[in-house]
């Protein structure tokens, strides 16, 4: 038996992680209330959704505005006021979240794999495209992880599971649609969708 290899670009394998924990992130923002949008306590390392979201938005914008051209720290980021408490609407907040997005998916649109050993510059500093693709998609790992917690303890038990449910593995592992990033997005909107 043969078996085909599908090869993906890397940047398009980079795109679709960052798109499958974009989906992530907005699931769990779905499941915030409005009320709860602001709950946290940054004095005591507690972040709240919205802390989180003006951090991601903000850290975004900021590294793929310019993507190839300019300093992924831009002079209009003021960095340490994304960590200020802050009460927002959810219009607000979904600005903010999704003008970050948007300036990351522009940039990526923009890019082949012949761009990954160029350089581009992070605060003064260095990086080859791929590290800085690499190193961004990581911190939004982090952050999103953050959400999805924040969201979960909130709701307890009226949670709804973004990931592979306890007791479902053996169902999941014979279902390769959540090995695919872009088909594994797709199916947490989805879910999200039918339970709203």
């Amino acid at each position: 038996m043969v078996k085909l290899v599908v090869v993906t670009s890397v940047v398009s394998s980079v795109a679709g992680e960052f798109r499958r924990y974009k989906a992530l992130g907005d699931a769990a923002l779905a499941q915030i209330k409005d009320e709860e949008l602001a709950l946290g306590d940054p004095r005591a390392g507690s972040n709240s959704a919205a802390i989180l979201v003006w951090h991601v938005g903000g850290n975004l914008r900021s590294r793929f505005t310019d993507f190839l051209t300019s300093d992924g720290e831009k002079p209009w980021r003021h960095r340490d006021e994304e960590f200020t408490a802050r009460t927002v609407t959810r219009e607000d907040l979904l600005a903010k979240w999704n003008g970050g997005w948007e300036a990351l998916f522009g940039a990526l649109g923009e890019l082949t794999d012949a761009h990954l050993q160029q350089t581009v510059t992070i605060r003064g500093q260095s990086f080859a495209v791929h590290d800085a693709l690499h190193r961004a998609l990581a911190h939004i790992c982090y952050h999103v992880g953050q959400l999805v917690f924040l969201a979960k303890s909130y709701r307890g038990e009226e949670w709804k599971n973004l990931s592979i449910p306890l007791g479902k593995s053996e169902e999941a592992n014979r279902n390769a649609i959540h090995q695919d990033p872009a088909s594994h997005a797709a199916l947490i909107a989805s879910a999200l969708a039918k339970k709203n």
